[in-house]
């Protein structure tokens, strides 16, 4: 798993390369909970993610959880079918905004 980190207009843009299993979660962990900022806007883009796990779930889960505690928000993009899939059925689509494409999150997000 590779997370690759950048601003793009004011957005936190976290890219995910990979698989988010028990194994690299951890460090995707990690590298995610030290984005937030008091009012802070963050993406993922997930569309190089090829598989998650509970652990990966997980992880996600407690980025959000971080975010909305500071006022910030969280949004991913890029989900593919697979990913979409295991996010509807566990009910974590409930948490997250989610867009097609990575312009679509960060147009969402300077929106608000």
């Amino acid at each position: 798993m590779n997370v690759e980190l950048e601003v793009m207009d004011g957005v936190t843009v976290a890219i995910l390369f990979g698989e988010l299993d028990s194994r690299t979660a951890p460090l995707v962990q990690e590298r995610l909970l030290a984005l937030p900022e008091p009012d802070g806007k963050a993406l993922l883009d997930m569309s190089g993610v090829s598989y998650i796990s509970s652990a990966g779930l997980r992880a996600l889960l407690m980025l959000y959880r971080q975010m909305t505690a500071n006022d910030g928000r969280v949004v991913l993009a890029g989900l593919t079918e697979n990913i979409k899939d295991v996010m509807m059925v566990t009910g974590f689509l409930e948490f997250f905004d989610d867009y097609d494409t990575l312009q679509d999150g960060l147009a969402a997000l300077q929106s608000d």
